[in-house]
């Protein structure tokens, strides 16, 4: 009975792919990679679309519930003045929600600025170019994290 369910999730799945990706994989698009902390994402931005954004196979709204997040991932295309002009489509794999969502737009930025070289100064002027190089600190020989010390005793 298990196996049948798994199958029936992976067929489902597939068609999701198809449905999603096919009707985008045909059209011409352009590319821009993202990252954020230990997330990376991969984002297609396709001309002349409707304003959707789907996010590994699922729509935006759905795999990013929080909220505030949809708001960060359409930004990019507010300020692009592209919003409802191009469709979207975003892999991205690594980190925790906060990490994806900056990945994403990262991404989304990127690949607008290929699409249109002209809105660099007003994307640059939000701070959507610049990678956020903050990533967790290592833990160092003879701490218990990466600046917490064990507690000092005097004798």
């Amino acid at each position: 009975m298990r196996a049948q369910s798994i199958r029936t999730w992976r067929n489902n799945r597939e068609h999701l792919k198809t449905e999603t990706q096919g009707i985008m994989e045909s059209r011409e698009y352009h590319e821009g990679v993202g990252r954020r902390k230990e997330s990376t994402a991969r984002a297609r931005v396709y001309p002349g679309g409707s304003g959707d954004v789907v996010v590994n196979q699922k729509p935006a709204q759905k795999y990013f519930p929080r909220t505030g997040d949809i708001d960060k991932i359409f930004n990019p295309l507010g300020i692009a003045g592209c919003d409802g002009q191009v469709d979207v489509s975003v892999l991205v794999s690594g980190g925790g929600v906060t990490g994806q969502v900056d990945a994403s737009v990262h991404a989304i930025s990127r690949a607008l600025l290929k699409f249109d070289p002209d809105v660099r100064p007003a994307l640059r002027g939000a701070g959507l170019l610049t990678r956020d190089a903050r990533v967790k600190e290592r833990k160092k020989p003879g701490l218990k994290r990466a600046r917490k010390a064990p507690t000092y005793t005097k004798r």
